[in-house]
């Protein structure tokens, strides 16, 4: 393979790279300009760009592996970086009108560019790639979170975040090590091979323990996921969005391709069946997921504030999409990915809702949202749809979401093996219901601060907000809208059944 036929096979990210580019060249050259303007001017470039890269994958369709891993493109791969360039489109747009920064070209490009890096890290099935993706990633993360420097709760999460997330990337990097160690390859489908009959020997089960670590870390998995509250709360509402949403659609999808491929083979899976657990990843990744629900959902009853409501959410929702990774079979991940894509796109509208809220009340507590459907009732009808779908009400995108990762899990182990884990996902639901109707109560129900004036919301939210919910809906109402091309990616990709 030569250079030109590698460059037009990374071209989304090369668009997207340059995207950057644009947008800091023309913030720059509108300094005098209001602030205002220029985020707009920036969004705009950026969102243009995101599509140039979505339009350049629909028509040149792909299935090449260039060098061994470190580049592989396919429908399953370029499905999944549509789903995050689409993410990201959103997360630009709603962050259009918002005060907490006077840079809007540095923080475009960073948006830009952690998107790169999620773009390469789906794309990846070498571990060297893996991790210089996933640090690609994590750094611009770091920086969006701390991008308001007039709020220390936004300096003091990034600090929070980045040491966490240093100590991650070291168990990564350890776990990695180990891998090529015992297998003496890099590229997953490699290591699977050399592994193949070795059966679990000491070092291999520390490798799979410290790789676990590291991608729980990025999942924001128990008990992993120390750095999530304060992140979700000190960040921007759009920085915020962006980490809850984009990075979650490439973490997972990450994760469950390391495990499924990388890890394939009887002796290295195990089982996570009730009181009959073999030693293998599944059982591990089991029981993060049952303590991720039980954790988050219970710690999210006693939040006040609602990205920190939103933050325990997010850390349960991942003990339900680990489901699919346990389900470790073809329709495991495509629930997986599925679940991951709704729950993108919700909690995106949901971190909009708050960011208006913020603008127009200074804060993000319940109380914050009382009286709100008085005050903006579109904001508010959109706020409904993304808590009724986050607790899973039928028929929007979130009640289906659960349904066909639960249904994969109780299908996937002999004898309903994993029944008990689903039993488990349901009754968290039911709990998690609890305090999503507390936000619906206050915007509701309670009436609004006496003297409050209508909040003045920007049209273009409005209308990017009510896109989402549509989505929302009519994801629920016909999965199959993205559901169908899912499963023809895995078909074509030959994903194998578990």
């Amino acid at each position: 393979m030569n250079y030109f036929e590698l460059f037009r096979l990374a071209l989304p990210e090369t668009i997207v790279v340059l995207t950057a580019f644009a947008v800091l060249i023309a913030d720059v050259s509108m300094r005098e300009m209001e602030t205002r303007l220029r985020f707009l001017i920036g969004s705009m470039i950026g969102s243009l760009g995101c599509v140039a890269s979505i339009f350049w994958m629909l028509i040149n369709p792909e299935h090449t592996d260039a060098f061994g891993g470190f580049l592989v493109v396919d429908p399953l791969t370029q499905l999944i970086k549509i789903g995050i360039l689409a993410l990201t489109i959103l997360t630009v747009l709603l962050s259009n009108g918002s005060d907490f920064t006077e840079h809007g070209g540095e923080y475009f490009a960073l948006i830009l560019l952690a998107t790169v890096g999620m773009m390469f890290l789906v794309s990846a099935e070498d571990i060297l790639m893996i991790f210089i993706a996933l640090e690609l990633t994590s750094l611009s993360l770091y920086i969006l979170t701390a991008f308001n420097k007039r709020n220390l709760k936004s300096a003091e999460a990034a600090l929070k975040y980045f040491l966490f997330g240093s100590m991650a990337a070291a168990f990564t990097l350890f776990g990695l090590s180990l891998v090529y160690g015992v297998s003496g390859a890099t590229n997953l489908h490699a290591i699977a091979a050399s592994l193949a009959g070795k059966g679990l020997d000491p070092l291999l089960i520390v490798a799979i323990v410290m790789v676990v670590i590291g991608f729980g870390f990025k999942v924001a998995a128990v008990p992993f996921h120390l750095w999530a509250p304060d992140a979700y709360e000190g960040a921007p509402a759009p920085s915020a969005a962006f980490i809850a949403s984009g990075s979650k659609v490439a973490g997972f999808f990450i994760f469950a391709k390391f495990m499924m491929i990388g890890f394939a083979g009887g002796e290295l899976e195990g089982s996570g069946a009730w009181r009959q657990f073999v030693s293998g990843w599944i059982p591990v990744i089991a029981i993060v997921a049952a303590l991720s629900m039980i954790l988050g959902n219970l710690a999210a009853i006693v939040q006040s504030s609602v990205r920190r409501l939103l933050a325990y959410s997010a850390i349960a929702h991942a003990g339900y999409a680990l489901l699919g990774i346990a389900a470790n079979s073809e329709s495991g991940i495509a629930s997986l990915i599925y679940y991951v894509l709704t729950y993108g796109l919700t909690t995106v509208g949901a971190f909009g809702v708050i960011a208006a809220v913020e603008q127009g009340t200074g804060g993000d507590k319940l109380s914050d949202f009382a009286g709100l459907s008085r005050r903006a009732p579109v904001i508010s009808f959109c706020m409904f749809i993304f808590m009724l779908s986050l607790a899973g009400i039928p028929p929007l995108a979130g009640f289906f979401g659960k349904f066909f990762i639960f249904a994969a899990a109780v299908n996937s182990e002999v004898n309903l093996g994993l029944l008990w884990l689903v039993i488990l996902a349901v009754a968290m639901s039911a709990v998690s219901l609890y305090y999503y109707l507390q936000v619906l109560k206050r915007i509701y129900v309670s009436n609004p601060p006496e003297g409050t004036d209508k909040l003045q919301i920007s049209p273009l939210l409005q209308v990017v907000l009510s896109l989402i919910a549509l989505g929302v809906i009519a994801l629920g109402c016909a999965p199959s809208l993205i559901l169908q091309f899912i499963v023809r990616a895995l078909t074509q990709v030959g994903v194998r059944g578990g």
